[in-house]
């Protein structure tokens, strides 16, 4: 779907207006947009009177533990009777939900609130709309048309999933709407200074370690229009670092100047590698991922592939050859 319609998105008004006990949740490996959407919304409703948890999608990056009400965030609960509502945010597929997906079945009724072109249309009501450069877009249109007052906790978290999601506003998905209500977070007084310092500017020492690390193991494939590196078990081990201080580094070598694609292999535990795929001007990564299970955005996606980091990095090449021109 493109461009949600005033109807869309009162349905789901309407629905979370009859609704008491709600739960928010998003995918695992949370980043900067899953995290500012949930706690954002999380927010509203409470403002609205809701009783509102926003379950743990796993470890959070210290990048973001500045989110005003990230203590909403709770882990999951086995002794959850029935819920009134349940409200997916940037999920692709339930699948993306990890344990949280088991509360799905507990709810009345299901919210799905997502910007991948991917998505499966999994909710009773879906807000899904693909031309959004983030879903932190989605909740803004969203809190506007429920007559929700931003204040200063809100708009950072719309304003810190907008950024994030974005390459701090640099993506082709940016458009006129995406600086707009950008211009309006910064108008409620949000912190611009001190949410881009925490964000981008406060790499840990193991981070930076790691990133080295990484960029030594750089090979450049097809003329050089394929940028890849590794992060094995081994390398996290010895910087002390974790999964989670591999961001960035992706992007930061599809930024070598005849790169079109970078590829980071990330060794999740021995015969399971993640997979993250950038782009510069015209290959879908989207589309390459969609081979192993995987999808994304046109410009950035992911995937996992059930082998070890040189296998692993063959099959994705080969694929990735296949998107050149």
């Amino acid at each position: 779907m493109n461009n949600l319609t005033y109807k869309d998105l009162d349905e789901a008004i309407d629905l979370i207006r009859r609704s008491n006990r709600i739960y928010i949740a998003s995918h695992i490996n949370p980043d900067g947009d899953n995290l500012g959407s949930s706690l954002a919304l999380a927010l509203a409703l409470r403002k609205l009177g809701k009783e509102v948890l926003v379950l743990n999608p796993g470890s959070i990056p210290s990048d973001f533990v500045f989110l005003p009400g990230i203590d909403l965030i709770k882990d999951f609960e086995d002794d959850v009777d029935e819920l009134d509502l349940f409200i997916v945010v940037d999920s692709g597929d339930i699948d993306r939900l990890g344990p949280n997906k088991d509360l799905l079945d507990r709810s009345k009724a299901i919210i799905n609130i997502d910007h991948h072109i991917t998505n499966t249309q999994f909710g009773n009501i879906n807000l899904v709309d693909s031309k959004a450069a983030a879903t932190g877009e989605l909740i803004y249109q969203l809190l506007k048309r429920m007559d929700v007052k931003l204040d200063k906790d809100i708009a950072t978290n719309i304003y810190t999933a907008i950024s994030t999601d974005t390459g701090k506003f640099s993506y082709e998905s940016v458009t006129s709407r995406t600086h707009r209500i950008a211009a309006e977070l910064l108008d409620v007084g949000i912190d611009l200074k001190d949410i881009n310092i925490k964000i981008y500017e406060s790499y840990s020492l193991e981070s930076t370690k790691l990133f080295i690390k990484a960029l030594n193991t750089l090979k450049l494939y097809s003329d050089n229009r394929v940028a890849l590196v590794k992060v094995s078990q081994r390398m996290l081990k010895e910087t002390n670092a974790s999964l989670d201080d591999t961001d960035g580094i992706s992007s930061f070598i599809r930024g070598i100047g005849p790169v079109e694609v970078s590829c980071l292999l990330k060794e999740v535990e021995e015969g399971e590698i993640k997979v993250s795929l950038r782009s510069k001007n015209y290959v879908d990564v989207s589309k390459v991922c969609a081979k192993f299970n995987g999808g994304g955005h046109v410009r950035a996606a992911g995937c996992t592939i059930f082998e070890d980091l040189d296998t692993a990095e063959a099959m994705i090449i080969e694929e990735i050859n296949r998107h050149l021109r």
